[in-house]
């Protein structure tokens, strides 16, 4: 919590999405980690455990309004923030199921609205509303009403079973545009599969494999790598510029049977591990630095190649960890301070590749 800075105000936010990015603007605002929070909570006679705090906090759905006022009241916004935040609930709440596309249920179906109401470009030359190649898109000099040209044989071509060197150059008209239209597509299909990949415009590198000791941990086909936001006591982890990639500092640690736990160094906080809380068991979970040795938390990962030849590494949660998830950027992939988070482990690793630059 800064002293003088309001506490983050709910009034505004226009979906359950932006409620809950405000919701974690007012943990990071308290200054108080998950289980400092479930204890204040108690202390005031609410049920906040530390896992229902994370579970809350990793979804996009509005929370229950008695877990919403416990969660309030123990960042100490005051006492007249519980009200505040019930009120815009309830009012995101009340626009739910109206048949309606709003705010809420596009940020959830992934359509922006405004730009679900434009209307599609007109082309050049032709009207609004008329279809290219239409008689209104006709090129000037030409009737409107002109019947159509067609390409047809030479006059002169002579008759005969065969297909004559008229028919000849039709196909060669017919294949030349074909052949066009296949290299357009093989290129888009070739662009798209490298952005798929991870890349940004970087040219491929040689991913670095994970071996014990300093490391820093770079997003693949980016200049982005893992790190904090310095002053606050949270312990997400976000993708941040490398060169600014000092907070904190991390290290590989072999814990045998191809697991690794990845050690975290704090100028504020001191030692620590990366993790994911309530043992991995909660959907899109927070990646998390805290201090080791929890038992409630996922502190050991398996680091798996992905790729021939190999392009990265996901970070994998070991031991009770729901099968089959991924640290995975989340959000805007390409864009610093997005988090990470616990997420299904896609058939084309996008957000989730790593490799472990060797930090002197």
């Amino acid at each position: 919590m800064t002293p003088g800075e309001h506490a983050p105000d709910p009034r505004g936010a226009r979906s359950p999405a932006e409620f809950l990015a405000r919701l974690r603007e007012l943990k990071d605002w308290s200054g108080l980690t998950c289980r400092e929070l479930s204890a204040r909570a108690e202390a005031r006679g609410d049920v906040l455990t530390r896992s229902t705090v994370a579970n809350m906090l990793s979804r996009t759905t509005l929370p229950r309004e008695e877990l919403l006022t416990a969660f309030v009241r123990a960042c100490g916004a005051g006492p007249a923030a519980p009200e505040r935040w019930r009120s815009v609930r309830r009012e995101l709440a009340g626009r739910r199921g109206d048949g309606v596309e709003t705010p809420e249920t596009a940020t959830e179906t992934g359509t922006d609205p405004e730009t679900a109401r434009e209307e599609l470009p007109t082309l050049e030359g032709s009207p609004e509303g008329s279809p290219e190649g239409s008689p209104e898109g006709s090129p000037e000099g030409i009737p409107e009403d002109a019947p159509p040209v067609w390409p047809v044989a030479p006059v002169d071509e002579p008759p005969g079973p065969g297909p004559g060197p008229g028919a000849g150059f039709r196909i060669r008209r017919l294949l030349v545009p074909l052949v066009a239209v296949a290299a357009l597509v093989f290129a888009g299909v070739s662009v798209v599969a490298f952005l798929r990949d991870g890349h940004t415009g970087h040219p491929p590198r040689t991913p670095t494999a994970p071996a014990a000791g300093d490391v820093r941990i770079r997003v693949v086909g980016t200049d982005l790598c893992l790190g904090e936001r310095r002053g606050t006591r949270t312990g997400q982890v976000h993708q941040v510029p490398c060169a600014a990639a000092d907070v904190p500092l991390y290290a590989l640690v072999e814990r045998g049977d191809g697991r690794w736990r990845i050690a975290s160094d704090h100028p504020d906080h001191g030692a620590g591990c990366s993790g994911i809380p309530a043992g991995g068991r909660v959907p899109d979970a927070p990646y998390e630095d805290s201090a080791c040795g929890d038992p409630t938390r996922i502190e050991e990962f398996t680091l798996e190649p992905y790729g021939l030849p190999v392009r990265g590494y996901r970070i994998v949660p070991a031991g009770f960890a729901t099968p089959g998830r991924c640290v995975t950027v989340v959000g805007d992939r390409t864009a610093a301070w997005s988090r990470l988070a616990q997420a299904p482990c896609a058939p084309d690793a996008a957000g989730q590749l790593f490799d472990f630059d060797r930090r002197n």
